[in-house]
This record gives structure tokens, sequence and C-alpha cells, in this order.
């Protein structure tokens, strides 16, 4: 049955329709209203997702700001661009300048035969009452030891050779110069050594070089000359170097690291090699696996200490390797994860500070326990902390610190087993932190020479430092040796 109003409905049918239209009317605004309100919401949600992009990527750039040494694997010279902390009541107090408790002081002792030079003071009166009845009373001497830097330092030395006239041949002859004179040419092996010794272990530009021989030494070379004196330093280096190099494949320990070395605007890179009984370094055009490969070979069987780069962990697949990843490396990367704006990734960071910390509070104990129950009690400590530290349910850094220690956890841990290796990496990054001074003093090389000589220098600085060998004495012996033709010294033979 159709119901319709007509003009002639009752009273009650005209109010009803009226009421409907009026509904109608108010469902047509409210369905205006819904609408708009569904365009806020829209509006609101974008901007929304753009504040919390926003704020992720403010999060991760205040995150970046804070790292430093402590935190990150960055260096500590990185440190001194930070703002100075405040001072606060409850910050451990700074240690003062200067030896500490505890150093051992350092004390010249000399004797009279020592001295190239001796002074006698005589008094002729006595400075308190005047007299002059003075006797001398023998072992109550004082004496006083000074070096001074004589006048000339540096002697030209004038190698004269007569011309003889041959009655037989008729030719005008001369006697020959010494192998070591005609090799040295305008500079000896002394200076020679002395040279190559400044310019790879005092970071100085030729430039500078050359004044201080011309301004203090009274030696006037060209910028020229310094470089052949230089390279006759590298190449008397070459066979120790060498000898180093072929010895790194037979290792048992290695400690690695590698970092950027500028030549000519392309990117290069120093490796050091870290053994027991030398250093070695290499620059190569690869930070890469391949390195290793080429420098170690893949049936290396020995025990590696580095970082946790990818290129280690490419060689381990390849070679018979035993690794200890770098437990600082590990505690820095847990500290700024442990710093945190999120709680959740937070408290896992620093779930693995506290589990590190009870396994170095057992390692520190290690005098006080007997070997065999040390190892048991440093095995169940590091079983402990690995099923504590493998699963997360956090995300971002802390869930790949997660999936690390699920893959290479025991890795880190290597030491337990091998006391032989450092649980660091401490000894190699020590090594690399001159090579990385003289980066940003140097700017780099220039191409193979100036590569050469890097690699050599500092392979024998660091080495001789090793061995408690004199790095100058160690310099002359080679050029020496280098000019006279003979047997360049070795720092694989020494003890």
């Amino acid at each position: 049955m159709k119901i319709s109003f007509s003009d002639t409905a009752c009273p009650n049918c005209t109010g009803l329709r009226a009421e409907v239209d009026a509904l109608k009317h108010l469902v047509l605004e409210m369905r205006q209203q819904m609408d708009g309100l569904q365009h806020k919401l829209s509006q609101t949600q974008s901007e929304l997702a753009k504040t919390q992009t926003a704020l992720v990527k403010t999060q991760t750039d205040l995150a970046r700001a804070r790292k430093n040494s402590s935190n990150s694997s960055k260096p500590p010279s990185s440190d001194i661009v930070k703002a100075k902390q405040p001072s606060s009541a409850g910050r451990r107090k700074k240690r003062k300048i200067g030896g500490q408790p505890g150093h051992s002081k350092h004390e010249r002792l000399f004797s009279l035969s020592d001295a190239d030079r001796q002074h006698t003071y005589k008094l002729a009166t006595c400075p308190e009452c005047a007299s002059a009845h003075l006797e001398v009373w023998p072992g109550a001497e004082k004496t006083t030891y000074q070096y001074e830097f004589v006048d000339q330092p540096i002697l030209l030395h004038a190698h004269q050779r007569p011309a003889y006239w041959c009655l037989d041949c008729h030719k005008i002859h001369h006697a020959p110069l010494p192998v070591e004179v005609r090799k040295g040419g305008l500079v000896g092996p002394e200076l020679t050594a002395l040279i190559g010794y400044l310019k790879g272990n005092g970071h100085l530009s030729y430039a500078t070089l050359q004044a201080l021989l011309d301004d203090g030494l009274r030696c006037s070379l060209s910028g020229g000359m310094l470089v052949k004196v230089v390279q006759k330093v590298s190449q008397a280096l070459a066979r120790p170097y060498e000898e180093m190099v072929q010895a790194l494949p037979q290792q048992k320990t290695l400690n690695i690291d590698e970092t950027s070395h500028p030549e000519n605007g392309k990117l290069l890179w120093n490796w050091v090699f870290r053994t027991p009984d030398f250093t070695c370094f290499t620059i190569e055009h690869s930070r890469g696996a391949k390195v290793l490969e080429d420098r170690l070979g893949i049936e290396c069987e020995a025990t590696l200490g580095s970082d946790y780069y990818s290129s280690y962990r490419a060689f381990m697949k390849k070679a018979p390797v035993t690794v200890q990843f770098c437990l600082a490396h590990l505690i820095r990367e847990a500290r700024f994860i442990a710093q945190s704006s999120t709680k959740v990734i937070a408290n896992y960071g620093q779930r693995v500070l506290d589990g590190l910390k009870a396994l170095f509070k057992l390692i520190h104990q290690r005098e006080k326990i007997p070997p065999d129950t040390f190892r048991r009690r440093l095995q169940r400590q590091r079983d402990t902390f690995l099923r504590q530290v493998r699963r997360t349910h956090a995300g971002g850094q802390a869930a790949v610190l997660a999936k690390r220690f699920r893959t290479h956890g025991k890795e880190y841990f290597t030491f337990i087993t091998q006391p032989d290796i450092d649980p660091t990496n401490n000894v190699a990054e020590r090594a690399i932190r001159f090579c990385v001074i003289d980066r940003l003093i140097t700017r780099g090389t220039r191409g193979l020479r100036g590569r050469q000589w890097c690699e050599r220098i500092w392979t024998i600085r660091a080495t001789c430092a090793q061995k408690g060998q004199r790095l100058f004495h160690f310099i002359r012996e080679a050029v020496q040796a280098q000019f006279a033709g003979t047997t360049a010294p070795s720092l694989i033979a020494l003890d």
C-alpha cells in the first residue's frame, strides 16, 4: 500500500512530513560534517606520518651526533671538537697533569768517561769568609751534565783524488772512490739516515725538512735532493720489509686493522698486520677480503684479532682461521645502543653492558683462581651471557646486534680457549694510530715510490718500537749496508 501526502491530507500528516524533511536536512548536514571530519582526519594522519618520519630522522641525527670514541669506533682525536661537558659533583675527578702515582722516575746516569768535553770551575777564595787558604777535597765533587748542540754538527767532506799521468798508456787516471762515498753522493750515510729518520718518524714535509737542514744544521740541500735521499733510505729498508711480508702467512696469531689512505685524490687503504714479533704495513687499493687472501693465503690457519668488518667475516669462509672479534668495539656499540631514546632498545644495550661487565669482573680475578677453574667459570659466564643477548623484542640496532650474537657470538670469546690472543684489537689500533696522524699532516702520498716509502718506514718504525730497538740506529745500519753493498740488517732474526 502506497502512502502519499497530498494537500488535502490531515493536519497530523502534514506535521509528520515536516518532521521527515527536517530529519533529512539534519542527516544531510551530519553527512557533510562527517565528510569534513574525515578530510581533517586524513590531513592529520598525513601530518602525523610526516612528524613521525621527522622524529625518527631527528633521533637518528641526534644519536649520530652523540657518537664519540667511548660508544663507537671513532678515534679519540674526534672528541676534541665536542663541546666541553659541564662539571658535575658526581663525576669522577680528573687526574692531574704530569707523572702519576706509581710511575717510575726516569733518571739519567752518566760518568765522566761519557762526557765529550769537561769543564772545571775553581774557587780562588772562600765564598763565605774570603779566605785564600783552600785545598781540594777529593771525592766530594759535584758534577752537572748538559747536552749541547755544537756549532757545526754537519761536516762537509772533500774526497780529493789527484790526477796521475801514465807514461805508458798516455792517459790520466784517478784513484777510485770508496764504494760508500760513490753511492752516497752529496749526502753521506750518517746524514742520509738522519734525513730518513726525520722524514719518516717526524711527520715532516720536504719543505720543513729543507728549512731545518738549512737554518739549523747549515746544510743546504734542494727539495729534489731530499727526495732522492729519502728514496735511498727506502731502498735500504726494502729487504727487511720484504722479510716481514713473506713471514706473515706463517704467523700463528695476527691482529689486523685498516684505515683510509689518500693518494692524489684517490682513496686507498692502509692495512696493519700485528704479530707478537713484528708489525707490517701495506697500502692496498681495496678494503676487501682479497687483500687478506693475497697477503695471508687461503691456507692460513692463524688466529686473527679484528673488528667485525665484513672483510674478515668473508675471509673466515675461505681460510681455516680462528677469529677473535674485538670486545672493545662491542662494548662501544653496546654503550651507544644503551643511550637510545627508545626504552626497549636502551634496555637491551644495558643488558649487554651488564653481561660484559660481569664477564670482565671475572677476568680481573684471573690471578686469584686456579687456571682450570678459571677457564670453566669463564666458559659458563660466556654461555650465560650469550643466552641473555641472542634474543630481543627490540628492533633497530638492538635486533642487528642480537642477530650477530646468534651468528658469531662465540667468536668474541676465542681468548678463553686460546690465551695467547688478546680479547681486544687494541694492539693493531695503537700501531695504526701513527699512520692516521701522518695522513692528517702530510695528506697522503702521490705515487708508488711514496707508497713504498710509507709501507717500509712505518713497518720498521713500529717493529723497532715493538722490539725495543733504536729506530735511528737500525736505519743507519741499513743505509750503511746499502752503500757498502752488504746484506741489510734483519728485524726478524732479532730476539
